[in-house]
C-alpha cells in the first residue's frame, strides 16, 4: 500500500475546499494579480514613474495617462505600480523575517527553561506595549526616515504575534508522545524542535503570515504619508496618496489611483488568509 496515499488526499481535499471557496478564489486573484503587477512593473508601467511633463501637470485619465498626472506632471498609473514593487519589498522581507525569527524565539520559549520563557515574554510584551506609530517617530527622530527604517519597524513589531503563536503551539506539542518517545531515544533539543515541533507548528504561522501582509502594506503606506517612510520622489503608495491629499481641490485622480490597489491588496490578502484558516484549522471548518 502507498503509504503516502493519504497525504495526498488530505492535499486533495484541502485544494478541492479552497476551489470551493469563492472568497478564498477572490482573494486568491487579487493576490495574484498584486503580486504580477508589483513584480512586472517595469514592463506594465506606460511611463517613467520620475520623468516630469509639466504641461501636462494635473491632467484627468487620458489615453496617455491612465490615471492621470500629478501635480509635477508625472504619470500617476507607472508610480502606482512602482509604489507596488515597494509594498511587495516591504511585505516579503519584512514578514519572512518576522516570521523566521518568531517561530524561534516561540519555539525556545515554549520548549526552554521557565526562566528563558520568563524572559522571553517580558521581551515580547515590552515590544508590543509601544505603539508603532509611537515607535516609529522615536526611530525617525534619531535615525532619520527611510525605506530600511520602515522595515526594522516592520520586523520589530510583528516578532512578537508570531512567537507568542509558536510559543503556545509548542507548549501543547512538547509533553506529547511522539516527542516525549524523541527525547527518549536520545535525540537533542535541536533535533526535537527541527524535526517534530517545527512541522506542526510551522502551518498557523503562515496562515498569519498571509494575513499579516496587509497590515504590514498598510503600516508601510501609512508611515511614508506621513513622511516617516519612503521619500519622494520615490514612488510608494503611501507617498502618491501624500502627494494627492495635498492636491486634492484641484484633481482627486492621485487620492483614488493610490488608495484602489491598496484597498484591493488587503481584501485580497484578508480574503485568502481567511479561506485558509478555514481549509487547514478543522475547528472552524464551516459545517462542522
Amino acid at each position: 500500500m502507498n503509504v503516502t496515499t493519504p497525504r495526498h488526499s488530505v492535499g486533495r481535499e484541502r485544494l478541492r475546499l479552497f476551489l470551493r471557496n469563492p472568497m478564498g478564489m477572490f482573494g486568491f486573484i487579487l493576490v495574484s494579480l498584486f503580486f504580477i503587477a508589483a513584480i512586472f512593473a517595469p514592463m506594465l508601467a506606460t511611463h517613467d514613474p520620475l520623468a516630469l511633463d509639466i504641461p501636462n501637470r494635473l491632467s484627468g485619465p487620458t489615453l496617455e495617462h491612465w490615471a492621470g498626472t500629478d501635480q509635477l506632471g508625472r504619470d500617476t498609473f507607472s508610480r502606482v505600480l512602482y509604489g507596488g514593487r515597494v509594498a511587495l519589498q516591504v511585505a516579503a522581507i519584512g514578514v519572512s523575517i518576522s516570521l523566521i525569527l518568531g517561530l524561534g524565539l516561540g519555539m525556545l520559549a515554549g520548549y526552554g527553561p521557565r526562566w528563558l520563557d520568563n524572559i522571553l515574554l517580558l521581551l515580547f510584551d515590552s515590544i508590543r506595549s509601544f505603539p508603532t506609530i509611537v515607535l516609529a517617530l522615536a526611530a525617525v527622530a534619531l535615525l532619520g526616515p527611510s525605506l530600511h527604517l520602515v522595515l526594522v519597524i516592520v520586523i520589530v513589531t510583528s516578532i512578537p504575534s508570531y512567537a507568542r503563536l509558536a510559543r503556545t503551539s509548542t507548549m501543547a506539542l512538547k509533553n506529547t508522545d511522539f516527542v516525549l518517545a524523541e527525547k527518549s531515544l536520545g535525540a537533542g533539543t535541536v533535533r526535537t524542535l527541527i524535526r517534530h515541533i517545527m512541522p506542526n507548528v510551522i502551518g498557523p504561522l503562515l496562515i498569519l503570515a498571509a494575513m499579516d501582509v496587509p497590515v504590514v502594506v498598510t503600516i508601510e503606506a501609512g508611515l511614508s504619508f506621513l513622511g516617516l517612510g519612503v521619500q519622494p520622489p520615490m514612488a510608494s503608495w503611501g507617498t502618491v496618496l501624500n502627494e494627492g491629499y495635498l492636491i486634492i481641490r484641484l484633481t482627486p485622480w492621485p487620492i483614488v489611483a493610490g488608495g484602489i490597489p491598496l484597498v484591493l491588496t488587503t481584501l485580497g490578502f484578508t480574503f485568502l488568509g481567511e479561506a485558509l484558516r478555514d481549509i487547514f484549522d478543522p475547528r472552524l471548518r464551516k459545517g462542522r
